[in-house]
Formats: C-alpha cells, structure tokens, sequence
C-alpha cells in the first residue's frame, strides 16, 4: 500500500524544515515503506518555495507541488488530483495533531474505509486550545452538522486519509478553494455512500497560526450556505 503525505503550506518558512524532518523521522519509525511526502506550496511569499526545493533535493523521498495561485483547498485538490498512490494524507505543517494517530488512520483505510479523518470531538481526543478556538470550532461543528450532515462530529480537523481511487472522482464537484475544502468533500463523499470512520487525535494549537478566526469563520459560513443550496438544487448529489 504506497502512501502520500501531502503538507499544504503557505509563507510557512519557519516551521517547515523541522515539520518535514518530524514527519520523515515518524514515517520511518511507524509506517511501511513505500510512503512519499509532498509539500505543497500554495502562493508562498516568503522563502518558503526556496526551502521546499532545498528539501527536496535533500531527501528523494520528498516532492513538490507549486501553484502560483493562494488557497489550501485549491493545492489539495491539485495534489490529491495528481497522485498516483493507494492513500493520500494530508495535515498541517505544524504537526499540531499528534502523528501518533496517523497508524490508526491508515489501518482504517486498509481495513476498507473510503475515508478517516482525525477528531477532536470524539470521546479520548486530547485538545488543548483557548477558549474562543473551543467555542467556535464547538459552534461551526454544531452548525455544519444541522445543515449539512457530513456524518462525522469534527468536520473541519486538518488530518485526513483517503482511498485515492474512491476519492479523486469526486474532487470534481467540491468547489471551495480554501478552508472549507475539508467539510465540503466530506459532505459530498458521504452522499456518495463513501465509507468513513472518525479517529480521536491528540490536537494542541498552534502560537502562530495561518489561519485568520474571522476572516476564516464568515468564508466558511458562506461556503456552507452555498453548498447547502447547491445540494438542494440538485437533490442532494454535490453536482
């Protein structure tokens, strides 16, 4: 079973050599070869695209996607789109979901789920955040649950495996380029009947996070709304 590592990354020159030394050194210890990391660079303004390519001379076992064009979900769908692997993975560079989940998450997938995805809602996940990330992860869960029922408690958490053979015919069809990408493909492959099974994780936030709370949480809001009308329109398939 040949696995992919995909690490979105954008301006993340400051964590990304020791995120990608973190990952290889786990892979090795815990995770049959063959495996490969991509590092996929989304818009970065920083060094970041300078050091990727450093690292990939460094190390054959890692790759680089570049797209000129900002946007997580956007640098996903071209990954996940292009790979030729049995499973894909993707999580953030700042390794803030413990890895020691990530055996857990490829066995579900080897034992015939389409999809496992890490969780911090789940009974036995450990969290440690402040108490305006709580709450709001809390409510936009709460939120995506009544009006979209992607059949998970953790929607959003950035730590996901894949069956890619189950999973790329369905990028087509998940339109949002950025934050939103994780809920809306979870949305539409369990309307496709896709298996998926939830995994409690270990998550600690990040002191420097890319992410920016309001901007994030009004993109989502619309995101959802959209996708919501758009599953309406057509009868609930995600087209």
């Amino acid at each position: 079973m040949e696995v992919e590592i995909i690490l979105p990354v954008y301006n993340e020159e400051a964590k990304l050599e020791r995120g990608v030394n973190a990952l290889r050194q786990f892979l090795k210890e815990n995770v049959a070869p063959p495996w490969r990391i991509t590092i996929a660079n989304n818009g970065s303004t920083d060094n970041t695209l300078n050091l990727a390519q450093t690292l990939c001379q460094r190390y054959p076992e890692v790759g680089l996607l570049h797209l000129d064009q900002k946007g997580r979900g956007r640098a996903l769908r071209r990954a996940i789109s292009q790979s030729n692997a049995d499973v894909v993975v993707y999580m953030d560079i700042d390794l803030s979901t413990d890895l020691g989940a990530l055996p857990s998450l490829l066995q579900a997938v080897a034992e015939g789920y389409d999809i496992a995805t890490g969780s911090r809602l789940l009974s036995g996940a450990q969290v440690k955040r402040s108490l305006k990330r709580e709450v709001l992860s809390r409510g936009y869960n709460f939120m995506v649950r009544a009006l979209l029922q992607p059949g998970v408690k953790d929607a959003q958490c950035g730590f996901k495996a894949f069956r890619r053979i189950a999973v790329a015919p369905l990028l087509s069809q998940v339109h949002n380029q950025s934050w939103f990408f994780d809920t809306e493909l979870l949305v539409i492959a369990r309307r496709r009947s896709c298996k998926i099974k939830e995994i409690p994780v270990t998550w600690v936030e990040g002191t420097d996070s890319r992410v920016r709370i309001l901007r994030t949480v009004t993109g989502n809001l619309r995101a959802m709304l959209d996708l919501r009308l758009r599953l309406w329109r057509g009868k609930g398939d995600g087209s």
